[in-house]
């Protein structure tokens, strides 16, 4: 690798205090390791993207000898204040002309690379004058929007391998999947110890309404286009696992028969499940409803007990829900095709029936009516949630390539009602632990899979 030239070494930021940036990383929404104390952190990677602007990896260590790694955006003279200066103007556009360039930029222990989709020149978002500025409070990454046509997502927690974000808007870029917000371009890096997406650029989506407050004002205000746009969203996601079923030249998304385990697999993990959850249950009124229905819960299920079950194990979302959409004038546009964050990369990256997206969205119909009833006091109306499935639904098997679920319509709706399970047993814990007020939304679902069953 090239020596760096000592004159570009003495115009990076100067070295930081190990415990003042312990401090600040913990006090980031994004630090994922709230729950443990960590042991020291340390700044292992650094490279110059503009003048006084670097991109630097923060490795944090725990007493167990376990780390995580977190990408920072810094400038000279940062402080206890604010190590990381990425809000600012200046190095946010630093990242986005990096991309425009398509530049490669040598780090102390690897390479940066920074990669535009299309035609060169300035982009959208960096004419002069354009604003920059942050996008929302996110939980576990940070966006920036540019010019409002460019949006900037940087993952700050790295995992090594490809980003399923990346690898999905990438994908579904090039094969013309019209209901994203086209991919603009990315950055990543490869080292000595680490090969991993840090950020991607995107076209931003102007005046978006968020599909789960779309549906909150909507179930009061016109119920019946809601439920037009929600079966508009049922054909949107049958095209999304279409077309990600489409390419049998590509390994990383080619269609997959099920392993012949699957089915004993399922049924195992959702029995050891409901024996953990039933046997764990607190004494709490919310949980009432539910006491003595355990075995009724895991008989409601009624998976083949053998043999193959149809269908096909493809790329999917991963984390579907209303709050993954926005709804234009145009129609729906989906977002965030990372999965769900608790789990690690390579296992987000796993194909497996587009089932699962499904019954992920009718789950977020049901958060939808409860919200509403929870939050703003207001009774939806009563045949809402079977409404909304029921379009959902309608329209997903009318649109969605065949081959891709089990020939047999009690077979889907088998699967359709265990992956349900599965969500609702996560939403139980999660519920239980942390909005016990919420209780109730899980525990109707579990009652409704009884009811249907």
């Amino acid at each position: 690798m090239a020596e760096r030239p000592e004159s570009e070494l003495a115009a990076m930021a100067p070295e930081i205090d190990p415990a003042r940036l312990l401090r600040w990383l913990a006090s980031q929404r994004w630090f994922g390791a709230k729950a443990r104390v960590p042991s020291g952190a340390e700044l292992i990677e650094r490279a110059q993207i503009a003048p006084g602007v670097e991109l630097a990896f923060a490795q944090v260590q725990f007493a167990t000898g376990a780390h995580e790694l977190y990408q920072l955006v810094l400038a000279p003279g940062s402080d206890g204040a604010g190590f990381d200066v990425l809000p600012a103007p200046a190095p946010a556009t630093a990242l986005l002309a990096a991309i425009a360039g398509s530049r490669d930029l040598e780090g102390r222990h690897g390479r940066f690379s920074f990669r535009l989709v299309g035609a060169d020149g300035v982009p959208a978002g960096l004419e002069p004058g354009a604003e920059v500025r942050m996008m929302g409070a996110e939980q576990s990454n940070s966006s920036v929007v540019f010019g409002e046509r460019i949006a900037l997502k940087l993952f700050r927690r790295l995992e090594p391998g490809i980003n399923p974000d990346l690898e999905m808007h990438r994908f579904l870029t090039a094969h013309d999947y019209p209901n994203i917000a086209p991919l603009h371009g990315w950055y990543e890096y490869e080292g000595e110890a680490l090969a991993a997406t840090l950020g991607l650029a995107q076209r931003f989506v102007a005046g978006g309404a968020d599909g789960f407050e779309l549906a909150l004002e909507q179930v009061q205000q016109d119920p019946e286009l809601l439920l037009e746009r929600i079966a508009a969203l049922g054909a949107v996601t049958a095209r999304l696992h279409s077309v990600l079923a489409s390419d049998p030249n590509d390994p990383a998304f080619s269609p997959q028969d099920p392993s012949t385990e699957f089915l004993s697999i399922m049924r195992a993990t959702l029995d050891d499940q409901l024996e953990r959850i039933f046997g764990e249950l607190p004494d709490h009124p919310g949980l009432a409803p539910l006491a003595g229905l355990e075995q009724q819960v895991r008989e409601c299920i009624t998976l083949p007990s053998q043999g193959p079950i149809g269908g096909k194990s493809i790329r999917i979302h991963g984390d579907y829900h209303l709050g993954q959409t926005l709804y234009t004038d145009a129609g729906w546009t989906l977002l965030d095709f990372e999965g769900e964050p608790a789990r690690p990369l390579n296992a987000r990256r796993q194909k497996r029936s587009p089932l699962r997206d499904v019954a992920s969205m009718l789950r977020s119909f049901a958060y939808a009516g409860w919200v509403l009833r929870l939050r703003r006091g207001v009774e939806p109306p009563a045949d809402f949630e079977q409404r909304a499935r029921s379009a959902f639904l309608e329209a997903y098997l009318d649109d969605v390539e065949r081959a891709l679920l089990p020939a047999s319509q009690a077979h889907v709706s088998s699967l359709i009602a265990a992956f349900e399970l599965e969500k609702l047993l996560y939403e139980l814990r999660y519920e239980l632990e942390n909005r016990p007020a919420w209780l109730p939304i899980p525990v109707a679902g579990i009652l409704r899979l009884l009811e249907s069953g």
